[in-house]
């Protein structure tokens, strides 16, 4: 059976309970997660056949994180081992105008020494037809980008399909690489662009604005400069407030613009991981659907995602079909 891979770091969540902050906390709970990860288990929850590679720490901690991926049958056989701790992040989780707040704590975890050599990519993309990558990976250190990158030319070589989500973030990139021309080089191995606006303008140095028509524009002149990009998917996210959100998507693939009706988030529960979902729902439902219903899957699966706790979205197919099926009044299924 064929697999999707994903290649990234997992990380532990802390976090005090409810939205306190941690001053006031005595007690937390924890999660695992991690940016691919997170796609990754998504997707095993719709039942799909996912490899997860990553290296982790060679203690009880690490035994937990892959107690965890094995409850989804996620495929472990790639993950290696370090001495070095596992990286972990602690978020307070704010409530109406107060945003939620993050501090990492990953610099030295077991993911920062990954090298190329540590990973067996010819065995690891044996039976993979998909590979997802983020920006988050190659930001982190010079080990993590090239072994990222020597995976992306074999899955390139092999002619899987490649999803990017280009995620730029400044708190990353300190080990002297410039962010730009590192994700240029990815991006031409990779297939399919999950990104909007900010992401293109950052890629092609370019002042596009957020318009239907501008998205279009960019778009086209992404795929002219990436000529290995076929479709480009774009989430957009309205904030009300911290717990009050709208979510829709958009595409151009090259033939026709798209875009979904918004889905009002009305009571956020968690947004982290959100946008892990969409990509989730985007590549289960591009190996399933049309376009604009796997775009609509998408959709529905990252507002189910802000109605459960922790990183990883629960949400079956089922759920997310009830939720394009019109059924979000929330009553008792009996």
């Amino acid at each position: 059976m064929s697999q999707i891979i994903t290649f990234g770091e997992v990380l532990m969540r802390l976090s005090p309970f409810g939205n306190k902050k941690f001053i006031q906390a005595n007690t937390l709970e924890f999660y695992f997660g991690g940016t691919e990860l997170n796609v990754g288990l998504s997707i095993a929850n719709f039942g799909g056949n996912v490899k997860h590679i990553t290296c982790i720490s060679d203690d009880f901690i690490g035994d937990t994180a892959i107690s965890y991926l094995n409850k989804f049958d996620l495929d472990t056989t790639a993950i290696v081992r370090s001495g070095r701790p596992l990286g972990v992040y602690f978020l307070e989780v704010g409530a109406v105008m107060r945003p939620s707040s993050i501090s990492y704590n990953r610099s030295h975890s077991a993911f920062s020494c990954i090298q190329p050599e540590m990973v067996d990519w010819e065995a690891a993309l044996e039976n993979g037809s998909w590979f997802h990558w983020t920006g988050i990976t190659p930001g982190l250190t010079q080990g993590s980008f090239d072994t990222l990158k020597e995976g992306l030319k074999l899955a390139k070589a092999k002619g899987m399909q490649v999803s990017a989500d280009p995620t730029y973030r400044s708190g990353l990139w300190k080990y002297g690489v410039n962010a730009k021309d590192a994700l240029i080089e990815l991006i031409h191995c990779s297939t399919i662009f999950i990104g909007g606006i900010n992401e293109m303008n950052e890629l092609l140095g370019t002042e596009y604005g957020y318009s239907n028509e501008e998205f279009i524009e960019a778009s086209k002149l992404l795929m002219e400069t990436f000529p290995s990009i076929e479709k480009v998917f774009d989430k957009i996210r309205t904030s009300i407030n911290a717990s009050w959100h709208k979510i829709r998507a958009r595409m151009w693939n090259g033939e026709e613009f798209r875009e979904t009706q918004d889905f009002d988030i009305t009571h956020i529960v968690d947004r982290i991981g959100t946008g892990d979902a969409f990509a989730a729902g985007l590549i289960y439902g591009l190996q399933h659907f049309d376009d604009y219903k796997s775009m609509d899957y998408a959709s529905a699966a990252c507002a189910l995602k802000h109605t459960y706790e922790g990183d990883v979205n629960y949400a079956t197919i089922a759920e997310v079909t009830g939720i394009l099926e019109g059924n979000v009044s929330g009553r008792f299924n009996r």
